[in-house]
């Protein structure tokens, strides 16, 4: 199975472009983030004609998170337990969907795979340092980190997956310039520490063992990708259980007009 995670940054702007991944690309699972549409402006027929289910989640033209699947899909659920609601509006953001995937063969021959519970996650950006939205992440982070170890006790054996844009980046290589980072978010101690409880809570990040340097996010302002100023935040966190053999980033997907921001990121799960 081909999962594949992107931050589409508005799915209605870049249907086409993502459709015509999914097939160029012969992805069977995509989990996607800021999608920035409500549930029921999703172009869900752009998906289906494509071959695809859809579960999606969106309040409003902000956030969103969605999951396309052509090898089954079922068994969704919007946000996780305890997910932390942001105190300005008190509601729980758009930011995370599950679903089973990968329990029905591919164009209804052969086997069916053993299914892999995928999750779609758009971690909160924190803003600045001193900004509550930073206190707000740390503690979505946190919640996560519980929820996930609780998955895991429960079931030993269950096959996880944790993709999206996670909004850290855990080494100093993952940003272009540590000093252009200095006193902002996403490199600070804390952001490290709790995306680093996400793997001591039995998650391993499976992408850098097969591309050990490359970025995933490029800002659209002062020409930060064809300067190659980019930042590592997009990752694939999987259960003991679940194997992966192979991961690749698809940087020409920030080439060319109306590219995201953001590129996908694929692993084959065997």
């Amino acid at each position: 199975m081909r999962l594949a995670t992107w931050n589409v940054n508005s799915i209605r702007t870049r249907v086409d472009r993502v459709t015509t991944f999914l097939r160029d690309l012969d992805v069977d699972v995509l989990a996607m983030q800021e999608i920035k549409c409500r549930t029921d402006q999703f172009p869900y027929m752009a998906f289906e004609e494509a071959g695809y289910e859809v579960a999606a989640h969106g309040l409003n033209q902000w956030n969103g998170v969605a999951i396309a699947s052509r090898v089954g899909l079922d068994a969704v659920e919007i946000g996780f337990p305890g997910m932390p609601a942001w105190e300005e509006t008190g509601i729980e953001e758009a930011r995370a969907i599950g679903a089973r995937v990968g329990f029905a063969p591919q164009g209804g021959e052969g086997e069916p795979a053993d299914a892999v519970t995928v999750w779609s996650l758009y971690i909160p950006n924190g803003r600045e340092l001193e900004h509550p939205h930073y206190a707000y992440k740390l503690a979505w982070l946190e919640a996560l980190r519980s929820a996930g170890a609780e998955w895991l006790t429960a079931d030993d054996a269950a096959k996880i997956a944790l993709v999206g844009d996670w909004n850290v980046a855990p080494q100093d290589g993952d940003v272009w310039s540590m000093d252009a980072f200095a006193g902002k978010t996403h490199v600070s101690a804390p952001e490290r520490a709790a995306l680093h409880g996400i793997e001591e809570a039995g998650f391993r990040e499976v992408t850098r063992e097969f591309v050990p340097e490359q970025y995933t996010y490029w800002d659209y302002q002062q020409l930060r990708f064809p300067r190659n100023e980019g930042m590592r935040i997009d990752f694939v966190h999987a259960s003991p259980a679940l194997s992966v053999s192979a991961a690749e980033i698809v940087r020409n997907e920030r080439k060319g007009k109306g590219a995201s921001d953001h590129v996908p990121v694929i692993v084959e799960i065997p």
